[in-house]
């Protein structure tokens, strides 16, 4: 099933479904249509239970250069300007706590509000020749779309203070040393490896995953007490779950786990 919107493509297939952002002549720029349209897709494949992981991606060369600064340049209020930004914070949330695997796999440049989408994926393959900026001090802003949130979690308070004040560009080298990439890849093979870990991660158990990824999200802002009694109710649930019954089957009968992370090929 493939569903085009103006700015954002859905497919699903067997249990994976791809959103890719369709604006390559703009490299992926973000606009008020296209958050909306990301978020409303999200919304659906939500409520989708055949939908197993998701895999975000870009048309063309690039996965997305930030935000449509185009007008910019025009005055505006501040009113305005936190009724502008509640779409993309919205979308924000819908992807940040996604109950199944987000997959980002990043070509070209992943710049602005692009660099904050990728980084509130589960997991990051990027390509070679991908390249990450916190653009936003070039131009006078801050970061938005939950990067100041994201990114000290991931490299470090130090170093996201490097990244965001500079504004200067991170490689995928780099990206894959700081922990932002989970991998790096050719340009010819990333999205091949991205959707192979897509699918492997369809078998995993959706009830297992969701409640991981809400004790992680939570894990620096609560106590170990408080972690302690979230990681046991969260036992509760999926210890009495039908993929746990049929995994411990499997298991007694010596066959292959329903669940195994892609070996690199």
């Amino acid at each position: 099933m493939t569903v085009l919107n103006t700015f954002v493509e859905l497919s699903i297939e067997e249990g994976l479904a791809t959103l890719t952002l369709k604006r390559p002549e703009r490299k992926n720029a973000i606009t008020l249509q296209m958050a909306d349209e990301l978020r409303q897709a999200l919304e659906s494949l939500r409520a989708n239970p055949a939908v197993k992981a998701l895999l975000l991606t870009g048309a063309g060369c690039d996965f997305c250069s930030g935000a449509d600064v185009s007008k910019m340049g025009d005055a505006i209020a501040a009113i305005d300007v936190l009724q502008r930004i509640d779409p993309f914070n919205r979308l924000l949330v819908a992807l940040a706590t996604f109950d199944r695997p987000v997959i980002a796999a990043v070509d070209g440049v992943a710049f602005g509000a692009g660099f904050s989408l990728a980084l509130a994926a589960d997991f990051l393959i990027a390509s070679d020749r991908a390249r990450f900026c916190m653009a936003f001090a070039r131009i006078g802003l801050v970061p938005d779309m939950g990067a100041s949130h994201t990114l000290p979690r991931i490299v470090g308070l130090p170093k996201a203070r490097e990244i965001i004040y500079s504004a200067r560009e991170v490689s995928a080298q780099e990206a894959l040393a700081l922990g932002i990439a989970l991998e790096v890849h050719p340009a010819d093979r990333y999205r091949a490896r991205a959707q192979e870990l897509a699918r492997s991660l369809s078998n995993v158990s959706t009830v297992a995953f969701g409640l991981s990824k809400r004790l992680l999200a939570r894990t620096f802002d609560v106590d170990l007490a408080t972690q302690l009694d979230g990681e046991a109710a969260a036992q509760a649930v999926a210890m009495t779950s039908p993929y746990v019954q049929a995994a411990a089957a499997r298991f007694m009968r010596k066959e292959p786990a329903l669940y195994q992370w892609p070996v690199v090929k």
